[in-house]
């Protein structure tokens, strides 16, 4: 697949939230996912049982998901990017709005790196 098609994909899936398959279609096995140095808690990682956990870690801090979204993507090169926020409650910190964005960057028709900014 191409970067287009990847990101035709990706956000295909995005839309329902399908983000386990996301990971097994479109991400290779030893992908790099990128947090800020500001984040709070979360870590760079590499490789998918990785990036698994951080999603676990993520996803215990939250009490409840009331929304959120992805944007269609912008593809340029072997990178796409796409606007995504959404709209929680996390444990012990109330309700938030918190939006990024998301980088990836393709090669041989799978994800090799996530990288977020926000």
């Amino acid at each position: 697949m191409s970067t287009k098609d990847v990101a035709k994909r990706f956000h295909e899936l995005a839309q329902s939230g399908s983000w386990e398959q996301i990971y097994e279609e479109l991400y290779h096995k030893d992908t790099e996912s990128v947090e800020p140095e500001h984040s709070q808690g979360l870590k760079t990682v590499k490789g998918m049982d990785a990036i698994r956990e951080k999603g676990k870690q993520w996803n215990s801090m939250i009490e409840e998901v009331h929304g959120g979204y992805s944007n269609e993507p912008q593809v340029a090169g072997n990178f796409f990017s796409c606007a995504m926020g959404f709209d929680a409650t996390f444990k012990g910190q109330g309700r938030m709005n918190m939006e990024e964005i998301a980088l990836y960057e393709v090669k041989n028709g799978k994800i090799i790196k996530e990288q977020f900014f926000y």
